[in-house]
């Protein structure tokens, strides 16, 4: 089953560094059924985090094909990824555009964890954006049952993880002539 993910504007008080109290509406992403559950789900996530009241502006399905968290990483980044498909029938090339949403500290990072995240692709992509994401925290669902204690676990010690090193690995490989079969995306 595909996730759907739901950005979810929450209305609150902050108290800033210098002590002084403002007003701001702030990004989160929820993972959730319907727009009905992701209302419940951002309310009981926010409890937990504010202690004052709080409000709901805005709630719309966001448009990430995939949410990768990073350990060591504090900021959430998009990345623009283009996969290029080779159409046989008109003889041009396909791009179809997904969007990644990756944890990073800069942008640099932002850029190798999209690599890292891609390198098991078998068709030819090419990340033409990345920028930063006013997204302030992702909360994925899990039921509670055993086996996804084991995968919350996971989501949140990558959250605070750190990428290994990439190394550079050149592609001698030269490109086929023989039509290949189309990816479904």
């Amino acid at each position: 089953m595909s996730t759907t993910w739901y950005e979810c504007k929450v209305k609150y008080r902050k108290t800033d560094e210098t002590g002084g109290q403002k007003i701001t509406t702030e990004p989160y992403l929820v993972d959730a059924l319907s727009y009905t559950e992701a209302e419940s789900r951002i309310n009981e996530e926010m409890s937990a985090y504010i202690s004052e009241e709080f409000k709901i502006t805005n709630i719309k399905v966001a448009n990430y094909a995939e949410i990768h968290p990073f350990e060591n990483a504090d900021r959430w980044f998009r990345s623009k990824v283009s996969l290029l498909a080779y159409d046989e029938e008109s003889g041009k090339e396909r791009k179809t555009n997904m969007y990644l949403l990756v944890q990073a500290n800069d942008v640099k990072e932002a850029y190798d964890n999209t690599t890292s995240v891609m390198k098991g692709t078998m068709g030819d992509y090419s990340i033409p954006a990345i920028s930063e994401s006013p997204i302030m925290d992702v909360f994925p669902y899990f039921s509670g049952e055993e086996g996804e204690l084991e995968q919350l676990e996971r989501f949140n010690a990558l959250k605070g993880s750190k990428p290994e090193a990439l190394v550079e690995v050149m592609d001698h490989m030269e490109f086929e002539t023989a039509p290949e079969e189309e990816a479904v995306v």
